[in-house]
């Protein structure tokens, strides 16, 4: 939707059509039901690889299931994003949300690491198509003066996701199999799909592009087509290096934060309830941070720039990273830097949903949107992999979190792929969607 000299005066929230909140609404719900599967995972990681495989295998174990994750997740980008393009954006949420939801809830049922890895990865499947599918049906819908405000509080409610993910371990707190309920818990967005199929319908502008693109011989759906054209190579290329940073930054690094707040407090000898419900408010602590961040960035974007808003984006994240396994060491310290590393680490990820959708036109958005996105997460799923066995090198005994803290300072330098991304990317603020 572009703007008319009617409506250039009004705020970003006036005049918008009803069905576009529609929207909004139920792929926000899509999305923040799809994070908080996410963190679900990230939070109770540590205490379920203990019951799996022994506390001495955990970190090592609960990397490589962490990279099969966002192996899925990357499989799934590239799957249902060209799906996505191909079959329209309402009918690949339904889809996938189905599939994480269902195999989130049968993590909870695993008694063996191989099932579990075949599980998370199921869910990743799902997680890594329904973002695209939903950036592409809310930037499609919405009018472009709206346009970036819409897509940027889109990703900022995946920190209440994130929440929701804290507050369930958090309640489970003193439950047995507590890791198990919390799983089973995840399963609950699957009644989000008959909702999706009520309310939301496919833009016409994506129809109106598939047919354009039929009778003119051009590609819907297809990931080489986004290398055929010297601008969508370019656009692609840097919205993949802008993705892997990140991406590799957060989930490399960032959301391993519980693990090193079991690993730091272990000389204050708190309890296993304890130390569930420190990890859960430290969590909750750094997604009011990540709420902010998005945000933040959302409103550089539209007053600066993408650009400059990303070089401030990425600079705070990697010193936020740096600072949070440098500083952490008691309850004082890691609530303030748990914020700082939320506010900082998850604000680039508003980029990928403002920007990555003024990248590619109509007939390729969510399949561009999806492979930048998950492309990035094959290679960032070197960095966990990465985090446990330098942190296994570096570990000193007398030295509470003395090797998770080195290696997430060296994993941290996955940032220095965003660097090169931004001097790629075009500038995109006050254009239309490309046709």
């Amino acid at each position: 939707m572009s703007t008319t000299n009617e409506d250039k005066n009004l705020r970003w929230f006036q005049g918008v059509p009803k069905q576009a909140w529609i929207v909004l609404l139920v792929c926000a719900l899509g999305w923040l039901f799809d994070t908080m599967d996410q963190n679900i995972f990230n939070l109770v990681r540590q205490p379920s690889m203990v019951e799996l495989v022994g506390a001495e295998r955990a970190k090592e174990v609960g990397g490589i299931i962490t990279s099969v994750f966002l192996i899925g997740w990357a499989v799934g980008g590239f799957l249902f994003g060209m799906i996505g393009d191909k079959l329209g954006r309402t009918r690949t949420m339904t889809v996938t949300i189905l599939i994480y939801a269902v195999f989130t809830g049968l993590t909870g049922l695993t008694h063996d690491p191989f099932w579990y890895g075949v599980c998370r990865f199921f869910t990743a499947l799902g997680v890594g198509g329904e973002f695209a599918a939903g950036a592409a049906l809310v930037a499609e819908v919405f009018p472009q003066r709206s346009r970036t405000m819409a897509l940027g509080l889109l990703q900022a409610l995946s920190a209440v996701g994130n929440g929701l993910a804290a507050v369930i371990t958090l309640s489970l707190a003193n439950v047995e199999n507590s890791w198990r309920i919390a799983y089973f818990i995840g399963a609950f967005p699957a009644v989000l799909v008959f909702f999706i199929r009520r309310l939301a319908h496919e833009p016409e502008q994506w129809a109106e592009a598939k047919v354009k693109a039929a009778s003119e011989g051009k590609a819907v759906g297809s990931i080489l087509a986004l290398f055929t054209e010297p601008t969508l190579r370019r656009n692609t290329i840097a919205g993949t290096l802008l993705a892997i940073a990140g991406v590799g930054g957060l989930w490399g690094v960032g959301f391993w934060l519980p693990d090193l707040i079991g690993e730091a407090f272990k000389p204050l000898g708190l309890s296993k309830p304890e130390m569930t419900t420190v990890r859960s408010q430290i969590f909750l602590v750094q997604q009011a941070g990540a709420f902010l961040g998005m945000l933040g960035y959302t409103i550089l974007a539209e007053k600066m720039g993408r650009k400059p808003a990303l070089w401030i984006a990425l600079i705070a994240a990697f010193l936020s990273v740096q600072g949070t396994f440098h500083f952490v060491h008691d309850h004082t310290t890691a609530y303030i830097w748990a914020f700082l590393l939320g506010l900082c680490a998850l604000a680039p990820f508003a980029a990928y949903a403002v920007y990555f959708p003024e990248l590619f036109p109509t007939r390729l958005r969510a399949t561009g949107v999806g492979f930048c996105y998950n492309c990035a997460r094959i290679v960032a799923a070197i960095a966990p992999i990465a985090l446990g066995s330098l942190s296994k090198m570096f570990d000193n005994p007398a030295v509470p979190a003395s090797g998770l803290r080195v290696a997430a300072s060296i994993v941290a330098f996955i940032y220095v792929f965003g660097i090169a991304g931004i001097l790629m990317a075009p500038e995109t603020k006050g254009k239309p969607l490309p046709e």
